[in-house]
């Protein structure tokens, strides 16, 4: 995923120079010149950082799209006159700007969780392994990542392909692309001024996409966010990650399990970083009285496990020892629970990178798997 930042104003320092004036006297005669030392410049205060700019609705949607169809073309090679004829019939819908205004992350654990380890998924993830046994097992063995965990992604993602989404992937991309969702609220411009070049860049993708994979984009459907496919990739992600699992020239993602479940596997290796045969979360036990760590619950800063013992916190089920490891903490049903991460559950983040999200896919496909996770 791309971001981008605001930039700072520079202020370039200001050059002062000293004129001197010579005289001429006839008595007396001239003293020997002094030299005289230029004045100090004045000093110059570092310019105050630059609040982010608060956007809202683009005023003139026709000339934004041809302006944005121009740099897609500059940027991805695209066909302009294929983006402005896309475009003018992609609509902006109000349902996907309600839905990315209430994500279902922003609840808690205890409520979260039952969403996706339900019979339902549990159930349907046991059938689905059984009915591909062989080409998740040939999967596995090429990329090193578990059967079960891309089962899972597919079952937490669109219920085994029941579920791929309704929206028009333009329609759901021009809409966050150009009316993302905003609250201007001071500590949130920034993000939101990131999302939306986020989606509006996978809309310039999706575009490249079309051309490479040989897909009608819109004929496409997919999420509110523009997803698509049984594994649900972005356009960014299906033009870097999709596979060709079967050699019939496509990549096809929302018909094919032979490039479905390679191509998961291939996120995970490339985009996640996915180290084969590493544990993803355990259980961990806190001291009495432990310092509270990682309040926000972010996983990439990995500490030794040696440092978080230190600072109360151990893991409850083996673990290798020199494998780094974060702390969460979530709100279980029945309190806090604290859970030891390693850099395989970062790998799921890739996808969402929400640690409820990552819980749940990795805890539903322990389930799948026959082994579910000890506390949890």
């Amino acid at each position: 995923m791309t971001r981008r930042l605001l930039s700072l104003a520079a202020v370039s320092p200001a050059v002062l120079s000293l004129a001197l004036a010579a005289c001429a006297t006839h008595v007396p005669p001239p003293s020997p010149p002094v030299a005289i030392p230029p004045p100090a410049p004045a000093p110059i205060s570092a310019p105050a950082p630059q609040a982010p700019r608060p956007t809202g609705p683009v005023p003139d949607l026709v000339a934004a799209r041809h302006e944005f169809a121009q740099q897609a073309a500059s940027k991805y090679g695209v066909d302009p006159l294929r983006v402005d004829s896309v475009l003018a019939t992609a609509q902006i819908r109000e349902p996907i700007i309600a839905a990315m205004s209430r994500p279902a992350e922003g609840k808690p654990w205890s409520e979260y969780r039952p969403l996706f380890l339900n019979a339902a998924r549990i159930d349907g993830g046991k059938a689905f392994i059984a009915r591909h046994r062989d080409a998740l097992s040939a999967v596995e063995a090429k990329y090193g990542v578990p059967a079960e965990i891309i089962v899972a992604i597919i079952g937490v993602e669109t219920g085994y392909g029941a579920n791929m989404g309704k929206y028009p992937v333009t329609d759901a991309l021009y809409t966050l692309g150009f009316r993302y969702p905003r609250t201007n609220a001071p500590d949130r411009i920034e993000r939101e001024n990131m999302r939306e070049a986020f989606f509006r860049d996978e809309l310039a993708q999706a575009f490249a996409m079309e051309k490479e994979a040989r897909l009608d984009i819109t004929q496409l459907r997919g999420s509110y966010a523009g997803a698509m496919g049984w594994g649900q990739f972005m356009p960014s992600s299906y033009r870097q990650y999709a596979v060709d699992g079967d050699s019939d020239g496509k990549r096809d993602l929302f018909g094919d399990l032979a490039d479905v479940l390679p191509s998961i596997a291939n996120y995970f290796v490339g985009r996640g970083q996915w180290q084969r045969g590493q544990p993803v979360m355990v259980r961990a036990s806190r001291d009495t009285g432990a310092q509270a760590i990682n309040p926000d619950n972010r996983s990439e800063a990995m500490l030794p496990q040696a440092d978080l013992a230190k600072m109360g916190y151990r893991p409850m089920q083996a673990a290798p020892a020199g494998l780094p490891a974060n702390i969460i903490t979530l709100d279980g049903a029945n309190g806090p629970e604290y859970w030891m991460v390693f850099p395989n559950f970062v790998a799921i983040t890739r996808y969402n990178k929400s640690p409820l999200y990552s819980t749940a896919v990795y805890q539903l496909s322990q389930v799948i798997a026959g082994r579910p996770v000890p506390g949890a």
